[in-house]
Formats: structure tokens, C-alpha cells, sequence
């Protein structure tokens, strides 16, 4: 059997950290790990700026709600979903991600959890486990599972390392660039070329 792992935001969704920048104009939110490959690094930025400005997790949700899939993205996830097995491996939080998995037809969504005090304040943030995509994918494969994975920031590269084949989709430069031994494709109709290219059942 053979398995699709695709990354959410940038793939599927719009990043939402970057979408909730927007709206308050708080320039450095817009960081993503497209631009820090530190996980941690990343969050804790956040979270102070949220704290500095008095945001809390009821703003953002405000701001999940005007958000829709990426154009074509449900089209896609249908395709896919109709040919492989497909698990949606984020490094967001159910508390963000869940009313968009809803516009993308409920497909498995393996995240993390946020740590919210009575007034909404976020406090930390509660990761599934270390290297969560490339532990998941690892964990697949012990199933038995052939995995293709797609995703396009610095934080996908060791889930993309650790499938049988990889692809990085609309992906910016940077991470192309040091990344050369992953395919590159920019729109889902490439996409689609490219799982059925890689799959051992096509």
C-alpha cells in the first residue's frame, strides 16, 4: 500500500500565522519556518509577539474563519484521496486547523496541541513528538506503507528525506536551492503528475 503525507499550510490552506499578520499588522508574525527552520525559535517569537500586543487564540480563530482552502486544494485532496491513502502531517494546531479541515472534506490530520489560559491567552504550545513528520512517516513505513510525501518549507525537508520519494510543491527558492534532490512542482496539476510519476501502482 502506498501512502500520500502532505504538509497543510502552503499546501492546502493559506498560512494562517501570516493571514493573522495581516490583519494586525504585526510584520514579524509573518516569519514561517519557510524563513526559520527552528521550530522552537519560531513559536516562541510568536507567542511573545502575541503577548505584546494582546492577542489571543479568540483574534486568530477570528481570522481562521475568513479563511477558504487554497484554490484547487479540495479538487486536489479529492483526487488524491481516491488513489492513495491520505494524512494531512502539520506542524499547526488542532485549535487552528480543525474548521479548514472541514472545507477540505475532513481528511486525518496529525498536529499539536496549544496550551490557552481562561482568557484566551496562549501560553504554550504542546508538540506531538520530536520530528513529528518524519517520525510519522517512519512509523507508516514500519506498517509496511510506501509513502509519498509533498510539502514546501524548511520543517517538511526530514519527512521529504525520510519517505521513499519526495516532492516539494510552491516551495520558495531557498529551500529549493538547498535542496536539490527533491522534484519541484508549483501548481496541482504538476502535482498530480508527480504522485503518479512516483507511485509504484501507475
Amino acid at each position: 500500500m502506498e501512502l500520500a503525507c502532505l504538509d497543510l499550510e502552503g499546501v492546502l490552506i493559506p498560512e494562517i500565522w501570516i493571514a493573522f499578520a495581516e490583519k494586525t499588522g504585526i510584520e514579524e508574525l509573518k516569519a514561517t519556518t519557510r524563513d526559520i527552520p527552528d521550530y522552537d525559535v519560531l513559536m516562541q517569537q510568536r507567542l511573545r509577539l502575541l503577548d505584546q500586543h494582546g492577542y489571543g487564540l479568540p483574534e486568530i480563530q477570528e481570522v481562521i474563519g475568513t479563511l477558504d482552502p487554497l484554490p484547487g486544494a479540495r479538487e486536489f485532496i479529492d483526487w488524491l484521496r481516491e488513489r492513495f491513502q491520505v494524512v494531512i502531517l502539520s506542524d499547526t494546531f488542532y485549535e487552528f486547523a480543525m474548521p479548514l479541515m472541514a472545507k477540505l472534506g475532513h481528511p486525518t490530520l496529525l498536529c499539536h496541541k496549544l496550551e490557552v489560559d481562561d482568557k484566551g491567552r496562549i501560553t504554550d504550545y504542546l508538540l506531538r513528538q520530536k520530528d513529528p513528520k518524519r517520525q510519522s512517516v517512519r512509523a507508516f513505513q514500519l506498517l509496511n506503507y510506501r509513502v509519498i510525501a509533498a510539502g514546501d518549507s524548511y520543517n517538511d525537508t526530514t519527512m521529504l528525506k525520510q519517505a521513499e520519494a519526495g516532492i516539494l510543491f510552491h516551495a520558495p527558492q531557498n529551500v529549493i536551492d538547498e535542496f536539490p534532490q527533491f522534484p519541484a512542482v508549483h501548481n496541482y496539476d504538476d502535482l498530480r503528475e508527480k504522485f503518479l510519476e512516483l507511485s509504484e501502482r501507475y
